[in-house]
């Protein structure tokens, strides 16, 4: 009797420790981007918006009865950083990813991923990174080539400048987009006085400004992040320069405003729509506001919309990223960001940016 209680005590042990690692293995969804450096802010915004929609997932009982588990990963929007978070994304035997936000450094990172068969919804904008006919790369925002030529359009019909300025960081992503803008204009028939580069990281552009004011330019476009186009912003003020200014989404940030001040009233910018106001998000907006989080810029819904989309296509085709990036390609799935669809490179379909008026508080209104 004592040998059969031992035995059943023994059997029951064994199935309580199979049955807690059933519930305890969990489908890892890597978080990469930048953590730290100058625009950590936009990382904010993928960090939070992947973590509030794992939240919502799990809360409904996961993918499949199997929850998911976030690891955070710091690039430092810096191309060497990615490409050793790529391995150790690698090693941590993580399969799907959101990131990278900087196309610098989604660039070199999603070679590893192509390699290795790791799954990456991005929201980079360069069309470089789609352009090599991965299977594993993907994204929930629209390409350069969209918002660049939805800012020339804007330009042309609204804004009608004499002399036009386009400027970038030299860097991928901003230089990318000054020359999608530069194209778009010379197509509509307008030409661009002056088209250079500043360096990403100074923090005088007095030297810049005033070749822009000597050569009387009424409109300036700049390609880039928000930290050099707030100092320029606030330093042309300061010279008595005052072209109407235009950017990228990478400059929606409240964070210009903090370094511009009352120089980033009326800049504008092109930016995915405002989907924290949409009545289907307002869970994850809650969930956000209860985290003291803001939940209204950009990023954040296009990192929401990337693990939907990968929980949709995981609990159809399971956790094989193959199976699964074989569907999203030509696939469509309803996310936050509405009803998504790809195309054979991994880009969106039909993706459409509009044109906001940026203030000095710190926000947009789409005009």
């Amino acid at each position: 009797m004592q040998k059969h209680s031992v035995l059943l005590s023994s059997l029951l042990l064994s199935a309580s420790l199979f049955s807690q690692g059933i519930a305890a293995e969990t489908i890892k969804i890597g978080i990469a981007g930048p953590m730290s450096g100058s625009v950590a802010q936009y990382g904010d915004m993928q960090f939070q918006g992947t973590h509030a929609a794992i939240a919502a997932i799990n809360k409904a009982g996961g993918i499949n009865g199997q929850l998911i588990e976030a690891l955070e990963y710091d690039d430092a929007c810096d191309p060497k950083q990615a490409v050793a978070v790529a391995n150790k994304l690698v090693n941590d035997g993580v399969k799907f990813l959101v990131g990278h936000l900087c196309s610098s450094s989604t660039q070199p990172a999603t070679d590893v991923y192509e390699d290795e068969g790791i799954l990456a919804v991005t929201c980079s904008t360069n069309p470089a990174i789609t352009e090599r006919g991965y299977q594993y790369i993907f994204r929930t925002i629209g390409l350069d080539t969209d918002q660049g030529a939805t800012a020339a359009k804007y330009i042309q019909e609204n804004i009608k400048p004499k002399r036009v300025a386009v400027l970038h960081d030299k860097q991928q992503y901003g230089e990318g987009i000054a020359q999608q803008v530069l194209d778009s204009l010379k197509e509509l028939g307008i030409e661009v006085a002056i088209f250079e580069g500043v360096t990403a990281g100074d923090k005088d552009f007095s030297s810049i400004i005033t070749k822009l004011k000597q050569q009387d330019i009424d409109l300036v476009y700049y390609g880039g992040y928000h930290p050099e186009l707030g100092l320029i912003l606030r330093q042309s003020k300061q010279l008595g320069f005052a072209p109407q200014f235009m950017g990228p989404e990478a400059v929606g940030n409240k964070e210009l405003s903090s370094i511009a001040g009352d120089a980033s009233e009326g800049l504008l910018v092109t930016l995915p729509a405002r989907y924290d106001l949409l009545e289907q998000n307002q869970e994850i907006v809650a969930y956000m506001m209860s985290q003291q989080q803001d939940p209204t810029g950009p990023f954040v819904w296009t990192s929401v919309a990337a693990v939907q989309t990968m929980a949709y296509f995981i609990e159809q085709h399971g956790v094989d990223p193959t199976k699964v990036a074989d569907a999203m390609r030509g696939g469509s799935a309803q996310t936050a960001m509405g009803q998504l669809d790809w195309d054979e490179k991994g880009d969106l379909i039909g993706f459409e940016f509009g044109v906001y008026k940026w203030h000095a508080d710190g926000t947009g209104t789409q005009i």
